[in-house]
């Protein structure tokens, strides 16, 4: 205290002072941090809120179809002018290198021609002669001046199409090697193609109309010309009787071919097994008529006719079987028999002689009561396959070669 003044001293004023002002300034700050606080709680509370009400909200897809058209008119108007600069350039570029190109072509031209007035200029001042007032080549002279560009251009034109078949030159020896595999191909296995063709198309001289079934029960008297029938094939063709082994296949150029062996010798109306044989396919370019003739034989069922035509009489067969054999087994013609029979025999599958086709019938007609055992044969050349085709191409020139 001051006793002059009777109060506190100045120093413990300011000491008050100071400490009023400390504690004004602490209160301050505890309110500016719990008004934070508040406004963090609040902020907190609010965000959950609404994150909990945005995740409660439901999805919508709905668009705006007036916001839809404008996007869509946004994409057409960019696509629009992208393809129209795009064709645009293409075009312009397009324009630009055929001029370019024309440009050349001319620029050339001229200097084709401007080499060849030169030329002509020099050869007339050499000669005494002078150009006309504007400049231009005589008539002679520009006569020459076009022939001579006339050349130019035609020995161009020609150098070009000798650069383009030179290119192409070597392909003429692959090409050429193709055509002859091809033709060769053609002429060793056409008939795989043409044989299955002809076994449905008449292989006999005759219309289909003209041949029809006959009554079995009636004997006739026919010509005198020995022939083989079929109807349901259309054959009608010629047999060579008793043809000998060697010139079976010259026979068969002519027709149909019986021959005969050891165990199967008869003729028509014999008791025993009666053989003819004929071909059932050949090469598209021989000229036997009838290499086709028996190319249909595998149609034949059981029950279906045959007519020979022998001496003067006809006579019936009724197909009772069919089998394939191997080439080689000529066994198979002889057959344990108390009735005239008869085997037709060919190649088979057709176009190809790998096989052979035995097609056997019974005589129905005339009677068999009186029929007579065909009488022992023995032959004189040794039967070591059955006939075959004509050769194939490879086959014949084997043939030509070996003197077979």
């Amino acid at each position: 205290m001051d006793s002059k003044d009777g109060g506190q001293v100045s120093s413990d004023l300011q000491r008050q002072a100071a400490a009023a002002i400390a504690r004004r300034k602490v209160l301050a700050a505890y309110a500016e941090a719990a008004q934070k606080a508040a406004r963090e709680a609040s902020a907190k509370e609010y965000t959950s809120r609404d994150s909990a009400r945005l995740k409660d909200a439901p999805v919508t897809s709905k668009i705006n179809s007036e916001s839809w058209k404008k996007y869509h008119s946004a994409w057409q108007n960019y696509y629009q002018k992208y393809y129209s600069d795009y064709y645009s350039k293409a075009a312009k570029d397009y324009i630009a290198k055929e001029r370019l190109k024309d440009a050349r072509e001319k620029a050339e031209e001229e200097e084709i021609l401007s080499s060849l007035t030169r030329s002509s200029a020099k050869i007339d001042n050499k000669s005494g002669l002078s150009l006309g007032t504007d400049g231009a080549v005589p008539y002679g002279d520009q006569d020459d001046d076009i022939k001579s560009k006339l050349r130019l251009k035609i020995r161009k034109k020609a150098t070009e199409s000798a650069k383009k078949t030179h290119r192409k030159r070597h392909l003429i020896p692959i090409f050429a090697g193709v055509a002859v595999m091809l033709l060769i191909l053609f002429l060793q296995y056409n008939r795989l193609i043409f044989a299955p063709i002809m076994a449905y198309v008449s292989p006999g001289n005759a219309p289909a109309s003209e041949i029809e079934a006959i009554d079995p029960t009636i004997t006739q008297t026919v010509s005198p010309e020995p022939r083989l029938i079929i109807p349901k094939l259309n054959i009608d063709v010629p047999i060579h009787f008793d043809i000998p082994l060697s010139e079976v296949m010259s026979a068969m150029n002519n027709g149909v071919a019986h021959y005969r062996i050891a165990g199967a010798s008869a003729f028509p109306g014999e008791i025993g097994n009666l053989v003819i044989t004929g071909h059932s396919a050949g090469d598209i370019y021989s000229s036997n008529p009838y290499k086709y003739i028996f190319s249909g034989l595998e149609r034949l069922e059981d029950g279906d006719l045959i007519y020979v035509n022998y001496n003067s009489v006809r006579y019936t067969y009724r197909v009772v079987k069919k089998e394939v054999v191997e080439p080689s087994n000529v066994a198979a013609l002889v057959v344990e028999t108390n009735k005239p029979l008869i085997t037709l025999v060919t190649c088979t599958p057709l176009g190809t002689s790998r096989y052979r086709l035995l097609v056997t019938g019974e005589q129905i007609s005339p009677s068999t009561d009186e029929a007579e055992q065909a009488e022992q044969y023995t032959p004189t050349e040794n039967t070591e396959s059955l006939p075959s085709n004509e050769p194939s191409f490879f086959e014949g020139i084997w043939n030509f070669l070996t003197g077979n």
